[in-house]
C-alpha cells in the first residue's frame, strides 16, 4: 500500500519547458546552414519548402475533419509552420527576418505548450487527489474493521470468562457440605439449572 516516492531529476522536469526553444533554434540553425550552401534566393528551394508546408497544413485539415485527433492535427500544423519557417530562413539573405520568425515561432510554441502543460498539471493534481482520497478511505475502512474485530474478540473473551466463572461457581456450589437442591425448591426459590440433573440422580 505504501508506494515509493520517486523524485524526478531537475533535467527531466526542465526538458519539456526547453523543448520549444530547442526545436525552433534547431530549425533556424539548419535553415541558415542551408542558406549558406546555396538556398539563398533559390526560387526552386523556396517553392519546394512552400509546397511541403502547404501539404503538411492540408494534412492537418484532413486529419482534423476525418479523425478529430488533436495530437495528429497539432503535429501536422507544427510541421507546416516549421517547413515555412525553414523555407523563409533559408531563402532570406540577412538575419533580421529569420530571427523575427524565430521569435514568433518560439513564442507561439510556448503559448501552445502552456495550454497543454496547464491541462497536464490539472490532470496530475486531480489524479493525486483521487489517490489520496482512496488511501484515506481505505485507511478509514481498515480502522473500522480493526475496531470491529477487536470488539468481537473482546466480547468472545468476556463470554468465555463468564462461562468459566459460572462453571466454577456451579462446581463449587455442588461441593458445599449440606447442599440440598430440594430444600431450595421447598423454600420457593427458583430451581437452578444444574439442580435438575442432581435431583433426578
Amino acid at each position: 500500500m505504501n508506494e515509493p516516492i520517486v523524485a524526478r531529476h531537475w533535467l527531466a522536469l526542465a526538458a519539456p519547458k526547453a523543448a520549444p526553444a530547442l526545436a525552433t533554434t534547431t530549425v533556424l540553425a539548419l535553415a541558415r546552414i542551408w542558406n549558406a550552401n546555396g538556398a539563398e534566393h533559390s526560387v526552386g528551394n523556396a517553392v519546394l519548402m512552400g509546397a511541403l508546408s502547404l501539404g503538411a497544413a492540408a494534412a492537418g485539415v484532413v486529419a482534423g475533419n476525418s479523425t478529430g485527433d488533436s495530437v495528429l492535427v497539432g503535429t501536422a500544423f507544427a510541421a507546416s509552420g516549421s517547413l515555412a519557417f525553414a523555407g523563409v530562413a533559408g531563402y532570406a539573405d540577412g538575419m533580421p527576418l529569420p530571427l523575427l520568425l524565430w521569435s514568433l515561432a518560439t513564442t507561439g510554441a510556448y503559448a501552445l505548450g502552456a495550454r497543454y502543460w496547464r491541462t497536464d498539471r490539472r490532470e496530475t493534481l486531480a489524479h493525486q487527489r483521487d489517490i489520496t482520497d482512496r488511501r484515506e478511505e481505505r485507511a478509514h475502512v481498515e480502522r473500522i474493521e480493526t475496531l470491529r474485530a477487536t470488539t468481537q474478540v473482546e466480547v468472545a473473551r468476556t463470554g468465555a470468562a463468564y462461562a468459566e466463572q459460572l462453571a466454577a461457581a456451579l462446581v463449587h456450589r455442588a461441593a458445599l457440605p449440606g447442599f440440598d437442591p430440594t430444600a431450595l425448591e421447598r423454600a420457593g426459590l427458583p430451581e437452578l439449572a444444574a439442580s435438575k440433573g442432581e435431583a433426578k440422580s
